[in-house]
């Protein structure tokens, strides 16, 4: 069985755009599409789902959300395979329990109840963390844009053995999109600091350009051969990862980056140019887990 779409609701505007992108995006991808919304009012109540006149209120209010968000779904793209479900749990718990068998996680900007709500530290970076799965975060008002308005990918390369899954992930949707893919791999000057000293050339500095080519390539290699009508494009560009990457990523549908997860260890769940990116990225970010699409 094909695994689904999987994107949060709630009734907020913001998840209803999320929603429309989802669904753009599951048709792309001619996958099914699930949608979930997190209610924990029957654990609080203590009661089972009941039906009909006997449905307490809060229960009348979130079927009827996600009924509207499917009706929502159906009139945008009305040959997609879509169900829902209203899931008894936190939002963080829901949706990494539905990333168990999904094929990725979206998640919109700002919400109602908080299970769309884009509070970096909490509900996003919670699930980018700790996700089985790709997790798409739409940024700001970005859930609006049409899924394929530039139709340009831009994937962040990064090191170690698990660079190669963000890298077929990406090369994945541009596929699905017929978009050119740029992948970006920074590099330094040796010995730079963020001042305004200028930079030290010669064989140093030509010598760290060549490494990051060689690295775009290794990643790269194998996974562009399975997608051979992929316009790939290899950049290594001078400068911090996060500022190339955003640079790069200005007039993108999507940026792709790994998740350099350190469970167990002080510091950033997802990794320091993960964080960086969903903060400030001017396009939906997926951040995909090392062991996604792997063997």
């Amino acid at each position: 069985m094909e695994l689904p779409l999987v994107v949060g609701v709630d009734g907020s505007e913001p998840s209803l755009r999320a929603v429309d992108w989802a669904a753009d995006e599951a048709a792309l991808r001619g996958a099914p599409l699930r949608l979930v919304n997190a209610s924990l009012w029957e654990r609080y109540e203590g009661v089972s789902r009941a039906t009909g006149a006997d449905r307490p209120s809060e229960q009348v209010m979130v079927e009827d959300v996600v009924d509207a968000a499917v009706r929502r779904v159906r009139d945008r793209r009305p040959g997609l395979n879509v169900s829902a479900d209203v899931l008894p749990d936190d939002p963080v718990s829901v949706l990494l329990h539905e990333g168990h068998a999904a094929c990725a996680l979206v998640i919109g900007s700002r919400g109602r109840n908080g299970l769309v709500e884009l509070l970096l530290g909490s509900v996003s970076l919670a699930v980018a963390a700790r996700a089985d799965c790709p997790v798409i975060v739409l940024r700001g008002g970005h859930e609006s844009r049409p899924a394929g308005e530039h139709r340009r990918i831009v994937l962040g390369v990064g090191d170690g053995p698990h660079s190669s899954a963000p890298a077929r992930f990406a090369l994945e949707e541009a596929q699905a999109r017929g978009a050119a893919l740029d992948a970006v791999r920074a590099w330094r000057w040796p010995g730079r600091e963020p001042t305004d000293q200028p930079p030290v050339e010669g064989e140093p500095a030509r010598r760290n350009e060549r490494q990051a080519v060689e690295i775009l390539e290794s990643v790269l290699g194998g996974p562009a051969a399975d997608h051979p009508s992929v316009d790939l494009r290899l950049r290594a560009a001078e400068g911090p990862a996060r500022g190339v990457l955003l640079a790069a990523a200005a007039e993108a549908d999507l940026l792709v980056v790994g998740a350099e997860r350190h469970h167990g260890h002080v510091g950033l769940p997802v990794g320091r140019l993960a964080h960086a990116v969903l903060h400030r990225s001017d396009c939906p970010v997926a951040v995909v887990p090392g062991r996604a699409g792997t063997p």
